[in-house]
């Protein structure tokens, strides 16, 4: 090939290179070290914080992006009045499943999904946060009105999501406490020497 013929192919890489549409420059923002929003149990009309929207946003799309495509059966609109609130506190998270009276799940929450991470999601304003995730959902998806709630654990986060529950529209009609006790089952650690 002569040089001539070299240095127009080449133009010609060029210029379908620049032809080729970039895909636009987002800004990285910086993370502001800011204090969370302030949260209150008093009406349920008030709006999730902003941070707290943005990571379900992420959860979401990633999701979204992980399910393979499959044809899905099309849902009978369930209407479910009364239902089951299984609360678990646990040293290091809580996790809030609503449920029909057949034990059926409506809607779920925990303080991972929500994006507290670390010793974060033992506390009761990320309890308050994931009742009232969990509680949206199955009200505008299922109507659920009144609950009995069902709390399991020793957690921080027992009493603040059963007060979210009752500050977020749900009538609770019991509260019964599943924590398991043994009855001197299996033998305890020995104790540590200090």
């Amino acid at each position: 090939m002569s040089e001539e013929a070299k240095v127009s192919k080449k133009e010609e890489e060029l210029s379908d290179k620049k032809a080729a549409p970039t895909p636009p420059v987002v800004p990285v923002e910086e993370k502001e070290e800011r204090e969370p929003a302030e949260f209150s149990f008093d009406s349920a009309n008030e709006e999730l914080p902003e941070e707290i929207k943005q990571k379900l946003e992420k959860n979401k799309v990633a999701r979204s992006k992980k399910k393979l495509v499959k044809k899905k059966k099309k849902k009978t609109a369930k209407v479910v009045k009364s239902g089951r609130a299984y609360i678990q506190a646990t040293y290091n998270n809580t996790m809030i499943t609503l449920t029909d009276s057949q034990g059926d799940v409506i809607s779920w929450a925990s303080a991972g999904l929500a994006g507290f991470k670390g010793a974060k999601k033992a506390t009761p304003y990320a309890a308050g946060i994931i009742t009232k995730i969990a509680t949206q959902k199955a009200r505008e998806e299922y109507g659920l009105e009144e609950v009995s709630v069902l709390v399991s654990g020793v957690g921080t986060g027992r009493e603040s999501a059963i007060r979210a529950l009752n500050a977020n529209g749900l009538n609770v009609l019991s509260i019964k406490d599943i924590t398991p006790i043994p009855h001197n089952g299996c033998r305890p650690k020995k104790p540590r020497r200090v």
